[in-house]
């Protein structure tokens, strides 16, 4: 039981400053109250505490996945693991930009999906996960997912930011925001690496399939999905090279792109572990 307890207490104790650090920021950026600073920058002490978080989530993440059986893996760990690096990317860029703003959506988050393993704890052992070849496709499949996951939230906050200009209201979560342009062009910064990814993750899945799961490539509702998403963000990023897609139009892309790449394994992998009680 003391196990199980110290196992868990990594998950834990990120969601709970996660969570602290989400009401922070909603509080001092997005909060309407009289005399406080409006897009105050992210100061030296919420990036640190921000790394803790991060630094505790990781050693959370790194004991659960890795046993001495073999890697283990389940929905619950791959949104986990997804946010984690959503959140790691995010404190990279704040370095860059402002970031502060996009905190309160983005931390609440991540302390939901650091506590899911905790919640569904059920996994299974992953097959050919000493292999070279699986951890580099696992890896660009984890960064894909992590970026696109970005994308879609970056989409949110650039319909609720147009939104709110067109109808002149001006809250403080709209100023401690980033210029709606700088966001325009991160997310298809974004977009763009994640999908260089994602090709990466799908191609390697259907030329060397045997290689890396150990069985040829099958055609199920998990592959339809993953090349229905490539196709929609290869579409996009035509489409904005092409013809300058932006605003509303690339925003319901990326929003439709990103449903159905989490359909196609976190979806299938709640379906079968929680619906159906299958590991």
């Amino acid at each position: 039981m003391a196990d199980i307890v110290i196992q868990l207490l990594p998950h834990i104790l990120a969601a709970l400053i996660y969570g602290a650090l989400g009401f922070h920021f909603w509080n001092t950026r997005w909060r309407e109250v009289e005399g406080q600073c409006v897009a105050c920058p992210m100061q030296t002490w919420e990036r640190s505490a921000i790394a803790l978080a991060l630094a505790i989530h990781a050693a959370g993440l790194y004991d659960a996945l890795f046993t001495e059986a073999g890697m283990r893996f389940s929905f619950s760990f791959a949104l986990s693991l997804m946010m984690w690096l959503a959140v790691l990317i995010y404190w990279l860029e704040s370095f860059m930009a402002r970031m502060e703003g996009m905190q309160p959506m983005v931390l609440p988050l991540a302390a939901g999906c650091a506590v899911l393993p905790v919640i569904f704890p059920n996994v299974h052992l992953v097959a050919h996960a000493s292999a070279t070849g699986f951890k580099l496709h696992f890896l660009a499949a984890m960064l894909a997912y992590s970026l696109l996951t970005l994308s879609a939230l970056h989409a949110i906050f650039m319909g609720f930011t147009e939104r709110s200009l067109h109808n002149r209201s001006l809250k403080r979560s709209l100023a401690s925001l980033p210029p709606l342009l700088t966001m325009e062009s991160l997310l298809f910064k974004m977009l763009l690496i994640g999908f260089v990814l994602l090709t990466l993750t799908v191609g390697s899945g259907v030329f060397f399939s045997e290689a890396l799961f150990g069985k040829p490539l099958s055609v199920d509702h998990k592959t339809l999905f993953a090349f229905a998403s490539w196709g929609i963000f290869a579409t996009l990023l035509i489409g904005r090279h092409a013809w300058g897609w932006r605003g509303k139009r690339a925003l319901r892309w990326t929003l439709a792109g990103f449903a159905l790449l989490i359909l196609a394994y976190v979806g299938s992998r709640f379906v079968a572990e929680v619906v159906l009680g299958r590991i």
